[in-house]
């Protein structure tokens, strides 16, 4: 069993602590930016992890990843809005891109998910290593790289830190998301 991060919700920042654990932090996004085509955000790591293969299952920590989670439309209601972030993600319908801080890959490399396999695409941004850096990704030609079509609705958003397979500590934060 995963032991669960700690997580400090701020205005508009997100700090975690990751201490040999991983976890995830999600929210529903409300239909005003559903259509949204582009992010921007700050995030500062002040400890790392070391380098990882991302694509490895059960070896694959990273400092910080932002999930922007989609779906078709036409399915969005099948899932209400208390619908569990596990039942989104394990659903077919589902594509997730994941921008994430860390690994061992090069900036900018698409890697299939280890864990939503062809439904989900890891985009590595920075390599592991502490720092401060503004983001600023454009969803749509992420998605359609990613996965070959126009994206659906932008319907979540999660924050993840794991460092359960180095069992070392991450202390980072994510501020001033963006998205329009």
């Amino acid at each position: 069993m995963f032991s669960s991060n700690d997580y400090r919700f701020g205005q508009r920042s997100l700090g975690v602590v990751s201490d040999g654990s991983v976890s995830l932090a999600y929210t529903r996004l409300p239909m005003s930016v559903w259509q949204a085509q582009t992010a921007q955000w700050k995030w500062m790591v002040d400890r790392s992890v070391p380098p990882t293969d991302l694509a490895r299952e059960g070896g694959d920590d990273r400092n910080l990843a932002l999930y922007f989670v989609f779906l078709p439309e036409d399915v969005v209601d099948d899932f209400g809005p208390q619908a569990p972030v596990r039942k989104l993600l394990q659903s077919d319908d589902v594509r997730v891109l994941i921008y994430v801080w860390g690994g061992n890959a090069s900036r900018g490399a698409f890697l299939e998910s280890p864990y939503l396999g062809n439904r989900g695409r890891t985009i590595v941004r920075r390599a592991a290593s502490p720092g401060s850096f503004d983001e600023a990704v454009d969803l749509k030609t992420d998605f359609r790289r990613a996965f070959g079509t126009d994206p659906g609705a932008l319907v979540g958003l999660a924050v993840s830190a794991d460092s359960d397979d180095t069992d070392t500590k991450i202390v980072g934060e994510i501020s001033e998301l963006r998205l329009q």
